[in-house]
């Protein structure tokens, strides 16, 4: 499976060799895990909390900062794929455009700490778990859906090992 992985460094946030490897291994990881049958493309921004705040104020009318934002192109049921997957393939590229993500690394430097982790697991993670977004989890009540995606989570955490 060929996998396109854009990942921009927006004007106040250095680029970082490290950070890059792990989002390209996370997202690969994700993809393979949850077999995932088609060519995709995903585009990534690393930002501070400044820029990641600017996009969830403006995309979801939230007005402070978070780690990670996600925004699927298109509405998959959780480890239910699409029997044919023509229709969402980009006819010029042949891959299936999954969506984007933004990740604050300020915000994940700081949770780094917090938790008591590498900045490379948190980083891992919040790609994990913004992956699994774009691949139709959520985690929006606090039983079956959110119990779903965590298991997901920690099953590709267990394979890269980003354990804590």
């Amino acid at each position: 499976m060929n996998v396109k992985i854009n990942i921009s460094f927006d004007h106040r946030t250095l680029m970082n060799v490290q950070v890059t490897q792990i989002i390209r291994k996370c997202i690969q990881t994700t993809l393979s895990v949850e077999k995932v049958p088609v060519s995709c493309e995903i585009n990534v921004l690393i930002t501070d909390d400044k820029g990641i705040h600017a996009i969830n104020n403006a995309m979801r009318n939230v007005d402070r900062p978070t780690d990670v934002l996600s925004f699927p192109m298109f509405q998959l049921t959780p480890g239910e794929f699409p029997k044919d997957w023509s229709a969402y393939l980009d006819p010029e590229t042949g891959l299936c455009p999954l969506g984007d993500m933004a990740i604050s690394l300020e915000r994940a430097k700081a949770q780094a700490g917090e938790f008591g982790h590498s900045v490379r697991r948190e980083v891992g993670y919040l790609t994990i778990h913004s992956m699994l977004h774009l691949l139709g989890y959520d985690h929006l009540d606090e039983g079956p859906q959110k119990a779903l995606m965590r298991a997901h989570e920690e099953a590709v955490i267990s394979v890269i090992d980003l354990q804590r």
